[in-house]
């Protein structure tokens, strides 16, 4: 086996960059050697570090992966889960679920209340949205199975950062602004995020967190299992079923379900991962619960029928709406826990299928949604690693929305997720509904894809739902459309997801594509927003490596080579 570079790549399913030093971060870097591309010059940094002295990719990525629990806390964190696809040092692919898992005691009509479903604000900001995080278990499994490290040596980068603290930066301001109304309603929460006045930490101010910096101490002392039994497991129970509020709160935040026993018996899950050929390469993701690989899969599935080579831009653009539309429908109704529901994986990956589905597209023209989903039957953190001896890691991380659920469990200083509203919480017999013991369906996409074997890309973002639409056209703008990987992060994107209205960012709206696709196709876009976040590494001829961040999105992302081109 040639000796593969090694490489790193970081980012955020909802992690966006807040950095001591923002002015030096570089979204692109080409070289030799260790790379590093994260949404934060610190985790980029602990990632470089980890590989200098001597860790594998995956040893690498949970080191990361423990910096941006301090730096990102309102994205990612030990009070989440995550999806890792880790290729081997001997060329298999796996994959590691430690996607959170909701109580034993809930029901699918526990975000009902009154016959009628919970606002999603209602359900959110509570406990009842918290899941058991799966986080610390992932990381202890991957580094068990396939690291070299100890967990306790991979976090010494994220303790020392807590207690040294990080520079607050406007992003991390503006994250903080849109939930200030929720966070000062909790004592634990508005003490750590918040000023004496109530408004969100000043960019400039240095944020420490002794009490994670403890936490995280406590779990590399003890393992995995200092977090999901005694006294640390009680106090996640106590703060979801009886939330720290203040007596002045203007919010209700009603209690959770989850119980000491539900934490004490939550295991990640090594699973096979997808796979599809598309152009000659093998793209492998994430299987269910995480619909990011299915859905992705199937979208290139229905490309692949089509000679992008031969048409222009706009009817590329065109045709990778018009299958993430029908993919879309598929994923709603067929993605779930595969636990709890017979998911027809096999089925929606078939080229079968997506002939069937490809047929329905109109070339000429945009389909109305909702478009129905077929009969298969007849089935915010991300990080990518790759070392010297030939092992990749892809993986997403998240405490759902921005902020979580707002509980920051006092004394231990993190956030806890809110990710059981992935659930189909308004329905009670959709697959995707609430049940207890049971994992939402995500959408996070982490992605490695080979060519003859070899390591040739790997890319992932955040980004809810659209990180789906995300991943797919970075890949179809990298594979299809002649972009290098920067030029395919910094394009302008869009995201169809089996809506009226296409979500576009203001840049993609402003395109003359945009144009010819509303005039001449028909399509219908709605709010501009920004999407995603991506960030990718490459490898390149020559035993060269090339690690792309996001320039502009989010801040811009940091892209690092241990031995960069002159």
């Amino acid at each position: 086996m040639r000796v593969l570079r090694v490489a790193i790549v970081l980012v955020g399913l909802l992690c966006f960059p807040s950095t001591t030093l923002a002015q030096q971060k570089q979204p692109t870097a080409i070289g030799e050697g260790g790379a590093a591309a994260s949404v934060d010059l610190l985790a980029t940094r602990a990632a470089i570090d980890a590989l200098r002295h001597g860790a594998n990719a995956v040893d690498a990525a949970v080191a990361a992966a423990g910096v941006l629990g301090v730096i990102e806390p309102f994205s990612c964190g030990i009070g989440g889960g995550g999806f890792m696809v880790i290729r081997t040092r001997d060329g298999e692919i796996t994959t590691i679920d430690s996607r959170e898992e909701s109580p034993a005691a809930m029901q699918p009509d526990s975000f009902f209340e009154s016959g009628s479903p919970l606002t999603f604000d209602e359900a959110r900001w509570s406990g009842l949205s918290a899941g058991v995080p799966g986080t610390v278990r992932g990381w202890q499994l991957a580094l068990r199975r396939y690291g070299t490290w100890s967990l306790g040596r991979a976090l010494r980068a994220g303790i020392d950062i807590a207690r040294e603290g990080f520079v607050v930066d406007e992003t991390f301001a503006g994250q903080t602004e849109p939930v200030v109304d929720w966070f000062d309603d909790v004592r634990s929460t508005a003490s750590l995020y918040l000023d004496p006045d109530g408004t969100p930490r000043d960019p400039g101010f240095v944020l420490r967190n002794p009490d994670l910096a403890n936490t995280y101490a406590r779990i590399a002392r003890r393992g995995a299992r200092a977090f999901y039994h005694g006294r640390l497991a009680r106090e996640m129970v106590a703060a979801a079923t009886d939330p720290p509020v203040a007596a002045d709160a203007n919010h209700a935040w009603r209690p959770g379900l989850m119980r000491t026993r539900d934490i004490r018996s939550y295991e990640a899950i090594e699973r096979p991962p997808t796979r599809v050929r598309y152009r000659g390469l093998d793209v492998y993701g994430m299987g269910p619960p995480s619909s990011g690989g299915s859905t992705v899969g199937e979208a290139l599935n229905i490309l692949e029928g089509f000679d992008l080579a031969d048409v222009d831009r706009t009817r590329a653009l065109h045709l990778f709406l018009e299958a993430s539309r029908f993919s879309f429908a598929d994923r709603n109704a067929f993605l779930a826990d595969p636990e709890f529901f017979d998911v027809p994986l096999a089925a929606l990956l078939s080229d079968e299928f997506a002939a069937e589905r490809r047929a329905l597209i109109d070339p000429e023209h945009a389909a109305t949604s909702p478009v129905a989903p077929g009969d298969p039957r007849r089935e915010t953190t991300h990080l990518v690693v790759s070392d010297r001896q030939g092992t990749v890691v892809s993986y997403t991380f998240t405490i759902e929305s921005i902020g979580g659920n707002g509980i920051v469990v006092p004394g231990r200083g993190f956030l806890l997720n809110n990710e059981l509203t992935d659930f189909n919480f308004d329905s009670l017999e959709h697959p995707n509904r609430a049940d207890g013991d049971k994992r939402p369906r995500s959408s996070m996409s982490p992605t490695i894809v080979l060519d003859r074997g070899r390591p040739f890309l790997a890319v992932g973002s955040p980004g809810g739902s659209m990180i789906i639409t995300t991943v797919l056209q970075v890949l179809l703008e990298r594979l299809d459309l002649g972009a290098t990987l920067p030029e395919a992060i910094a394009r302008p994107r869009a995201s169809q997801r089996n809506t009226a209205t296409t979500i576009a960012e203001p840049a993609f709206r402003a395109s003359p594509e945009a144009a010819e696709l509303v005039n001449e196709y028909g399509h219908l876009f709605g709010t501009p927003a920004d999407i995603g976040a991506v960030t990718g590494v490459e490898f390149l001829p020559g035993r060269r490596v090339l690690a792309a961040a996001e320039p502009v999105r989010r801040g811009g992302g940091s892209a690092m080579v241990e031995r960069p081109e002159p």
